[in-house]
């Protein structure tokens, strides 16, 4: 299983006190020993993430760059003037704290964005939802890559395995019951989309809210073959620093994943 790291964390950290520490590229560079890919989402209100860490992490960074962005006009001609090896069109609202699902797939700008950018050599992912309909449309897109947006998946499991819902974070109201048959069916969902991709010739990638306890879930849908995974890594660098908690990752991923 690859392991997409997703450096934005870092770069929140940065911006908090809009300073040039922590260092994005010293990250990237440390973390690119653990890692296959670092990914980055360049936010239209450019809260964490800049354009000069893209340029940077594409001129000096030792493993691939995968670039979330907005398919709007003026992220996609970033895109094009930096050409990382792959871009992930995303939705993006400007008051949501973090990518809330999938994007809405019958938007007319969608094909043109993934043409101009496939014509610069740069490989295409769009990060949709887990339903069978978002997948052929990707396909009918032609995009290279899907991504499976696992966010109610990782809602769902926090719900169940976690004390979230006697916290102000929580986020589901369900009984246990309901929860235990709804993450059966989230997984069936996300498997389901996994074998469906893959049998349409897309190569398939998850991420969001994967973290060190739901992540195990994921790696026995052998048709994924990547995960982007960057809020739990670091936070557990908090903790044991960022080589040890990428190191921890990246052998979970080896280990449940043979």
């Amino acid at each position: 299983m690859l392991l997409g790291f997703n450096i934005d964390h870092i770069a929140v950290l940065r911006e908090a006190r809009r300073v040039n520490s922590p260092d994005v590229l010293e990250a990237a560079f440390l973390s690119a020993n653990f890692c296959e890919q670092i990914t980055l989402h360049i936010r239209e209100d450019r809260r964490h993430t800049q354009e000069d860490d893209l340029e940077n992490l594409v001129k000096f960074c030792k493993v691939p760059i995968n670039l979330e962005c907005s398919s709007d006009e003026t992220m996609i001609k970033i895109a094009l003037k930096h050409k990382p090896d792959r871009v992930t069109l995303v939705p993006e609202k400007r008051e949501e704290l973090t990518t809330e699902g999938g994007l809405n797939l019958d938007n007319d700008r969608l094909k043109k964005s993934i043409e101009a950018l496939q014509n610069e050599n740069i490989e295409v992912s769009l990060f949709i939802n887990p339903t069978p309909k978002d997948v052929e449309r990707s396909k009918e897109l032609g995009a290279d890559f899907i991504e499976l947006h696992t966010g109610h998946f990782a809602n769902l499991y926090n719900a169940l395995f976690s004390n979230i819902s006697k916290t102000p974070y929580k986020v589901l109201e369900m009984d246990k019951k309901t929860l235990e048959l709804s993450l059966k069916e989230e997984l069936a969902k996300l498997e389901f989309c996994a074998k469906k991709g893959a049998n349409l010739n897309l190569k398939v990638a998850a991420g969001h809210g994967l973290d060190y306890k739901n992540t195990k879930e994921i790696l026995f849908i052998k048709e994924i073959c990547e995960l982007n995974i960057g809020q739990s890594i670091v936070a557990r660098a908090v903790f044991v620093g960022l080589e040890r908690a990428l190191l921890e990752m990246r052998t979970l991923l080896n280990e449940f994943s043979r």
